[in-house]
């Protein structure tokens, strides 16, 4: 069987976050989002090719859908984990990218060193694949990552779970991956985040952005970030002034963003309140979706621990 394969229990756990809305309008969410967003930077410091690779929505998919497609590899199935077929499979049905794109993608991959050849694999119909060790670490931190976020919004023990029993990623990220490439909304964000997230590097700089942002409710309508400047964005990222200003450009061109005052020596720039409610509802589906991976993988764990020997 191909594909990223659907847990045998459909029922989420009652004690996950199931409403996106609810979830949403969570008063601590952007603080919590800000520091989420800290620690994609500080992966991106400590992992630049990858976090350069996956930082738009596209390749952001891509790259879940083939992580999933690796951990449900079957050591027994030399044409199971990663292949080009496998991956297309998952992500053209959705719309997610082309057959193109997701070819070329892994042949990125390949070529940077974040996956390579299954070892000791004699398949001519299929070439099967692996995460290097690299992408092992930078996936596991950004797992590790989201529970904090989830723990920090309702006192949670998930980084603490996943200490003790790293099964639990293994089982949720295909889950979460699954569902997060199927549904619409989180594939295609309103387009005032899809003006960044649809650009290459986007979500680095919407990232950045956010973090910034200095008051944590609206005043007057408007959020605000001082001191915000293209030349420090575009070194960071080792992208170029004109990409950045160019996201910047067309995030103000839909009423997004904007300055206090171009001409004035300390940079303001305000977000409307309507841009950042975007962002936080279209994070808290992707929210959503892990939690109830967690808690349904921490169910079949338990599960299995307690279902008899039958050998």
């Amino acid at each position: 069987m191909t594909g990223i394969q659907p847990s045998t229990i459909e029922t989420p756990s009652p004690v996950t976050f199931t409403d996106v809305d609810v979830f949403a309008a969570n008063p601590a969410l952007l603080p919590v989002l800000q520091q989420g967003a800290r620690h994609l930077i500080e992966l991106y410091d400590h992992f630049p090719r990858i976090a350069r690779l996956v930082a738009s929505q596209q390749k952001w998919l891509l790259t879940q859908a083939a992580y999933a497609l690796h951990l449900q590899r079957d050591p027994a199935d030399p044409l199971s984990g990663i292949t080009a077929s496998r991956l297309l499979d998952n992500v053209v049905e959705f719309g997610a990218a082309s057959r193109n794109t997701a070819t070329a993608f892994l042949a990125e991959l390949l070529a940077y060193k974040l996956i390579r050849d299954v070892a000791g694999s004699t398949s001519k119909r299929s070439r099967p694949m692996e995460p290097t060790e690299t992408s092992h670490e930078a996936m596991g931190l950004w797992f590790r990552g989201q529970m904090r976020s989830l723990d920090l919004l309702d006192g949670g023990d998930r980084v603490v779970q996943l200490a003790a029993t790293p099964e639990i990623f293994h089982k949720a990220q295909p889950l979460a991956a699954k569902w997060l490439i199927a549904d619409r909304e989180w594939r295609e964000p309103p387009v005032s985040i899809s003006t960044f997230v649809w650009t290459e590097y986007g979500g680095l700089i919407l990232d950045d952005f956010v973090a910034r942002i200095i008051n944590p409710e609206p005043v007057d309508g408007l959020y605000w970030v001082e001191d915000l400047r293209f030349a420090e964005l575009s070194s960071h990222y080792s992208l170029s002034r004109t990409h950045v200003r160019r996201l910047f450009a067309r995030a103000e061109a839909l009423g997004s963003l904007g300055w206090q005052d171009r001409s004035a020596t300390r940079n303001r720039i305000w977000a409307t309140a309507a841009f950042i409610e975007d962002y936080k509802r279209w994070q808290s589906i992707k929210f959503c979706a892990l939690d109830r991976a967690y808690h349904e993988a921490l169910h079949l764990i338990t599960t299995a621990a307690q279902a008899p020997d039958r050998r």
